[in-house]
């Protein structure tokens, strides 16, 4: 089954907020990003998720980019873990952020995170070990690509959230190949590894094997670094408020394109930024509602 997303098919999807809501009911999002050298990706997540709806955001990064982060996302919780010789989180911190995962209703891997031989293996057995609904992005999937096979071991959802090159890397296809059978491809991956797929670019492609789903918003103006990070931190926000994984995804990449699209009216293709779009959600959020 193949769809195009529309506002009243989203607006049926959105996470109910009861009026005896605690923070505590609206569900944990762990998010396990940046590096020396992009702490952008982490804030930009980290906006995103809070301005998405999750009760309570936990942060763990590098202890060099604490203060940065820190400085810009008031409302988290932070979890400043050593850092590797490479500026990335240490290989020794896997133990001790599988607790974490425990704790939280779902997962964040990847932006900002640093392709290096260290973050390979994190990824590799932080993947294999974890039992929390996880979304896998940017550099996460980049490591995973390396070791493709770790998705057959994974007992939790598992939403990943590639651009064409991403895709490239993880299914060993051409970019110009992708490009030109966009839903064969997607479709054809979800169903082999089990997992819910979302291929960025122009029309968004979402799908886990089964129900696949077109997306209609968003502009060439948010071609730009950071809007990627800005996308995962909302559809990994609503899966830890218990959104489903395809839903989180139709949502998020609905919403992420309806927030760029009010930006680039306020501000120009040309001249807004990604952190525009984290700025408009509220009034995306709105619409929707």
């Amino acid at each position: 089954m193949m769809k195009v997303l529309t506002a009243e098919y989203i607006k049926e999807k959105l996470p109910l907020r009861p009026e005896d809501a605690n923070k505590g009911s609206m569900g944990t999002l762990l998010n396990i990003s940046g590096s020396y050298s992009m702490a952008g990706a982490c804030i930009l997540s980290s906006l995103a998720a809070l301005k998405s709806g999750v009760g309570l955001l936990k942060i763990a990064l590098p202890q060099s980019i604490y203060p940065i982060v820190a400085s810009s996302v008031f409302e988290a919780v932070y979890i400043p873990v050593k850092d590797s010789n490479d500026g990335t989180i240490d290989n020794n911190s896997l133990d001790y952020l599988l607790e974490n995962a425990k704790k939280s209703t779902a997962l964040l891997l990847g932006c900002g995170l640093k392709l290096c031989a260290e973050t390979i293996e994190l990824v590799k057995d932080y993947v294999r070990a974890c039992t929390t609904p996880m979304l896998i992005d940017a550099d996460g999937i980049n490591a995973l690509s390396m070791n493709i096979d770790v998705l057959k071991e994974v007992t939790a959802d598992v939403v990943l959230t590639p651009h064409p090159k991403e895709m490239s890397r993880l299914s060993g296809l051409s970019v110009e190949y992708i490009q030109n059978n966009r839903v064969e491809v997607a479709e054809s991956f979800a169903k082999k590894y089990g997992v819910t797929l979302v291929l960025k670019g122009k029309d968004t492609v979402i799908t886990n094997g089964e129900n696949t789903f077109l997306n209609p918003t968003g502009n060439s103006g948010m071609a730009k670094g950071g809007s990627g990070d800005v996308l995962s931190g909302i559809i990994a926000s609503l899966m830890s408020q218990g959104v489903s994984p395809i839903d989180s995804a139709c949502v998020g990449v609905y919403i992420h394109g309806l927030a760029g699209d009010l930006a680039a009216q306020d501000l120009s293709k040309i001249s807004m930024l990604p952190s525009d779009i984290v700025g408009h959600l509220p009034q995306a959020f709105k619409i929707i509602e």
